[in-house]
């Protein structure tokens, strides 16, 4: 009974990594060619080795793991079902990670801690690495620190930085890490897949809606200033003809009066 559960888990989780991977032909294919796969098999094993108090085996058995698929998972991370690690190269998963179902990473993302090493024995059993919820996925060389939660299917774009939490149906890109495009959806409607975390198409980046909106504000403030030049040259011009005026209206009148002689 225990071993057709473990058969259907291993085939639930090939399965889901051919349904995120069009390069995926076979199952077979995705037990021999892909690191992602094999890496989680070495941590299943070396996750129930932690937990049973065998920790140096389990880190044996993690480092094996890494030399084998070039993916670092310590032995302590609590993973759920159906995560795919797409390519994989340069993964580095920190101890206190924990990752829900249907997560997907790609290559060269790491979970990690922000805390400094200088007080590492005071750090020991703390939370240090991030949560990622159900159906997050991490785009490629993604850095996600700290003891932060990335809600239930947020989106984070490759190569970003991520040190705060991210609200669920969130998609972050950047350096640090900023909101771009909600995902919020019917609850009928199933999250739709987006490889390596970054929506294609025209994205809403937040400093480039703020610089749009500083250039609106500094036209119309340039349309404003030219008027109120326009209205005051138009009355100084005012001013001066009226000078003018009343300057001949005086020469004319001191030619037409008498010259003023003795009696």
């Amino acid at each position: 009974m225990m071993g057709e559960a473990m058969f259907k888990s291993i085939r639930d989780e090939i399965d889901a990594m051919m349904a995120r991977d069009p390069a995926a032909r076979s199952r077979i294919e995705v037990v021999v060619c892909y690191p992602g796969f094999q890496a989680l098999l070495f941590h299943r094993l070396a996750h129930g080795l932690w937990r049973g108090g065998w920790r140096l085996l389990g880190r044996l058995v993690s480092q094996l793991g890494r030399g084998a698929t070039g993916i670092e998972i310590h032995p302590a991370v609590v993973i759920g079902k159906r995560l795919f690690i797409d390519h994989g190269m340069g993964v580095v998963i920190g101890e206190t990670s924990e990752i829900g179902d249907g997560v997907t990473l790609y290559q060269g993302v790491t979970l990690g801690g922000v805390a400094p090493s200088v007080d590492s024995h005071n750090q020991r059993n703390t939370k240090r690495h991030p949560t990622l919820e159900d159906g997050v996925i991490v785009g490629s060389g993604a850095q996600v620190l700290g003891p932060i939660t990335v809600g239930r299917n947020a989106r984070i774009g490759a190569n970003a930085v991520v040190t705060k939490d991210v609200p669920s149906g969130v998609t972050v890109v950047g350096i640090p890490a900023r909101a771009v495009q909600s995902r919020e959806q019917p609850k009928q409607a199933e999250p739709r897949f987006v490889a390596y975390g970054t929506p294609i198409g025209d994205l809403s980046d937040p400093i480039a809606r703020s610089i749009d909106g500083l250039l609106d504000e500094v036209q119309t403030l340039r349309a404003r200033v030219n008027r109120i030049e326009q209205r005051s040259v138009g009355g100084a011009l005012d001013v001066e003809d009226g000078t003018v005026e009343r300057g001949r209206e005086g020469e004319g009148r001191e030619a037409s009066d008498p010259p003023q002689g003795k009696c």
